[in-house]
């Protein structure tokens, strides 16, 4: 069946239909990781958008469910080279194909990625309608797609309850953990690798509780801290912020999610009162951003956003370079920064943008990429650990 991508700039793209059979109109963006298109499909962050994965094969490896990172698909619609149709490892549960039409995500393969994306990136990320339609019209179709917004997505994709993750007594338990285990090249290529990753240090996080609010928040944020022995306790982003601070947590975590931070009015009014007060944050993405708007700061939308899982960024403390998973639209301006509130603690190497802030005289920090990953590296992953010194010190 053919389907058909039309841009908010009049481009049409023609290709094949997968996924559910109907016609969307979404944001357009592209992500540029080479695996992990599940953990791309299933992550809060991309309500509201369609996925355009630059990689030309995406489903060789099937969908395993254990590596979902919510309940769900998200994205709007999904646009590829090539979809393959006969996935290939041992863990596969369904093909890609099957996935899309039980999530009820719509797409389009056999087009030009290359091409789309080089246009997003020329002239910015833009609206744009997936449709298998043949009869369509231009002319009706384009001022639709400009009068689109994503909206209050938050609202969407948040829990409905609150719930709780118990720490576990093994790194192991709950997902990869940065630096949990010892790995010596030269005995890999002996042959020599252990079997089963040797613990190498203490369950840090044993006896902590922390506030999860979720803003979109993919699953292994929750899992890397209880993987670290704490007690996550996962909140709606609708709560009070009286009935944190009364559940008495020794950190609060805000996670990434969807949509322009802006939007969220009411949940940066309860980030404002958790500013103020001693309770140790952490705060990631959409989290990084709305604790900047709750200060004073600002935010404005990029021209095509990082989305990928190989974004270099700069510790401005140490000099280290973090190879990082990112995924977002928007960005803290650091020309409206107050240094008496927060100052810059990560930039983005390539283009020079916030990365993540460290605020005066607070235990909070927080960061623009995503140090769970999942697709991605996980050379930042020590950051949880440095979340759990900080509780430690309180």
């Amino acid at each position: 069946m053919k389907a058909f991508l039309i841009l908010e700039d009049g481009t049409v793209f023609s290709g094949s239909h997968i996924g559910a059979e109907k016609e969307i109109i979404s944001e357009i963006v592209f992500n540029t990781s080479m695996a992990g298109y599940l953990e791309v499909l299933t992550d809060p962050s991309y309500a509201g958008q369609a996925v355009c994965m630059t990689y030309p094969l995406i489903g060789n490896y099937g969908i395993c469910k254990e590596d979902m990172e919510s309940k769900k698909a998200w994205p709007d619609g999904f646009i590829v080279r090539e979809l393959s149709r006969v996935p290939s490892n041992f863990r596969c549960d369904i093909t890609i194909q099957d996935f899309l039409k039980e999530n009820g995500v719509t797409g389009i393969a056999g087009i030009d990625t290359r091409a789309l994306t080089k246009i997003l990136r020329e002239k910015g990320t833009m609206n744009g309608m997936i449709t298998i339609d043949e009869n369509y019209k231009t002319d009706e179709i384009i001022p639709k797609l400009k009068e689109y917004k994503t909206g209050k997505v938050v609202e969407v994709v948040t829990c409905k309850n609150k719930y709780e993750l118990k720490g576990s007594s093994n790194l192991s338990d709950n997902g990869p953990i940065s630096g949990s285990s010892h790995f010596n090249a030269g005995d890999y290529a002996a042959g020599k690798r252990e079997k089963k990753p040797s613990l190498v240090r203490e369950i840090k996080g044993k006896g902590l509780k922390v506030a999860l609010l979720d803003l979109g928040a993919k699953d292994n944020i929750a899992k890397s801290l209880a993987a670290r022995g704490c007690d996550v306790t996962v909140y709606p982003a609708s709560t009070k912020a009286e009935e944190i601070i009364e559940d008495a947590p020794d950190g609060i975590m805000l996670s990434n999610g969807p949509g322009d931070p802006k939007d969220c009015t009411d949940v940066i009014t309860e980030i404002k009162k958790l500013y103020n007060t001693d309770i140790p944050i952490f705060a990631i993405c959409l989290g990084h951003q709305l604790m900047a708007l709750a200060t004073g700061a600002d935010t404005f939308k990029m021209k095509y956003g990082h989305r990928g899982g190989n974004h270099p960024v700069k510790d401005l403390e140490t000099g280290r370079v973090y190879i990082s998973s990112q995924n977002h639209g928007y960005v803290v301006d650091m020309d409206k920064l107050d240094p008496k509130v927060a100052v810059p603690a990560f930039i983005n190497v390539n283009d020079g943008t916030n990365e993540g802030l460290n605020y005066t005289g607070k235990n909070i920090f927080t960061v623009q990429f995503h140090p769970e990953a999942c697709p991605g590296p996980q050379d930042s992953a020590e950051l949880f650990d440095r979340f759990l010194t900080m509780m430690r010190r309180v």
